[in-house]
Formats: structure tokens, C-alpha cells, sequence
């Protein structure tokens, strides 16, 4: 076998989802991401059952495994009890571990996730955290949503919340020893090495690409990857 299907074979997600494919087409047609975006699971089942090396790097280096919304209607529909959507997770995982999501508009877009989504479990304990949700990022939250950003507590306080509070309620505060202990599941699950290899490739990308990078969100290579779209993603 190839070495990037080895690879892929090593993830329990892809020996889950990868069973006896018959190439029916089922999990495209009940697939809600392929109404949207030119995306065919049916597709990249074929192209991993080639084990063709050239083939799969190119995968893993496409917009098209990033177009998977995960709902997993493919596992509910497959008459062979594959599933397309796991074998889609693998198949990122590689792409993160080895830098090839760098070379598609999408796949750079997983600096974004990690430095919101996933800095926020890290930082704060929830993976939405209303704070950095701003019109700097959502101008279409408008200025109503300014006014609310500068009055959290008084907000949150009639809504019955516990903004920012020691113990049980929304928003509350998460304890250092709960947070302390998610870092340390990170660190044993792999997240945070996966999290280093992003940051790392990803700079090196934007070096490529002459674009300033630095931590945070407020820099060239943040705002290309967050609101940059090239207009070829969508069905015609």
C-alpha cells in the first residue's frame, strides 16, 4: 500500500467508515453539502479505495474534504454501512498533520477555528464565548449588537445568567482547576500538538504568501483566510 493510505488506515475513523463501498451513490444523493457546494462523497470514497498516492495528496490538498458539514446522512442512507462523513474526518486529520490544508482557501481556514473556536475551550471553557463574537468579525451583527457587547453584564443579569459568576449558570465562570484539566486533555488526546502544527504551517504558508502573521486576529494573514472567497465553491 501507499504510504498516505497506511496513513489514513491508522485512524479508527477511516476503518469505521470504509467498509465494502459499491459505489451506488446513495450518500451524494442524500449528502446536504453536496446541494450546496461541488462536492461528490461518492467521489472521494473512489478516489481512497484507488490507493493511488498522487490522487489522495491531491485530496488532502483540495477545498473538497472541508465541504463536509459532518451531519453523517450518509451513515443513515449507505446500504453497505459505510460512512463517508468518518472517512471525511480522516482525511482532514492527515491534512492537518502533514501541512497539505495550507494549499487549499478552505483548509487555511482551520487557523480561524482554532484560534476562535478553539482558543475559547482552552481559554475560557466554551467553544462559542459571546465576547469574541464582535462586528470586527460579524459586521452584519450591526450596531445593536455593539450596544450589547459593551453592556454584558447588565444583559446577561436580566436574562437570569450568571455573567462571568462563581458557580452553577450561563456564562459563569469556569473554575482554573476545570480548565487546567481540559488543557490536559488536549495535551494527552493530541489537540494541542494539533493545534502547534496548524499555527506552524500556517505561518509558513503566509510567509509564502508575503502576508504579515502574528498571534491573535488582527493581522494580514487572518483577514485574507477569514473573508476571502474565490467564488468556486458553490453547484452551479
Amino acid at each position: 500500500m501507499g504510504v498516505l493510505f497506511d496513513k489514513l488506515m491508522e485512524d479508527v475513523r477511516f476503518k469505521e467508515g470504509l467498509k465494502a463501498c459499491i459505489n451506488c451513490g446513495t450518500c451524494t444523493a442524500i449528502c446536504a453539502a453536496a446541494s450546496f457546494y461541488n462536492y461528490d462523497p461518492r467521489n472521494i470514497i473512489d478516489t481512497v479505495q484507488t490507493r493511488d498516492e498522487d490522487e489522495i495528496k491531491e485530496l488532502l490538498k483540495s477545498d473538497t474534504i472541508w465541504y463536509c458539514g459532518e451531519c453523517m446522512s450518509c451513515k443513515t442512507r449507505c446500504p453497505r454501512d459505510n460512512t463517508p462523513g468518518l472517512v471525511i474526518m480522516a482525511l482532514r486529520a492527515l491534512s492537518q498533520e502533514l501541512g497539505y490544508f495550507v494549499e487549499s482557501e478552505k483548509g487555511r481556514q482551520q487557523l480561524a477555528i482554532k484560534r476562535t473556536v478553539g482558543q475559547w475551550i482552552l481559554k475560557f471553557g466554551y467553544c462559542l464565548y459571546l465576547e469574541g463574537i464582535g462586528t470586527d468579525l460579524h459586521p452584519e451583527q450591526g450596531p445593536v449588537w455593539d450596544w450589547i457587547q459593551k453592556n454584558w453584564k447588565e444583559n446577561f443579569e436580566r436574562l437570569g445568567a450568571n455573567y462571568k459568576g462563581n458557580g452553577p449558570g450561563i456564562l459563569r465562570k469556569i473554575p482554573e482547576e476545570a480548565l487546567d484539566e481540559i488543557r490536559k486533555i488536549f495535551d494527552v488526546t493530541g489537540g494541542t500538538e494539533r493545534f502547534e502544527k496548524i499555527e506552524k504551517f500556517s505561518k509558513q504558508k503566509a510567509e509564502e504568501m508575503n502576508m504579515k502573521f502574528d498571534d491573535g486576529i488582527d493581522n494580514e494573514y487572518f483577514s485574507h483566510i477569514y473573508s476571502h472567497n474565490n467564488n468556486t465553491h458553490n453547484r452551479q
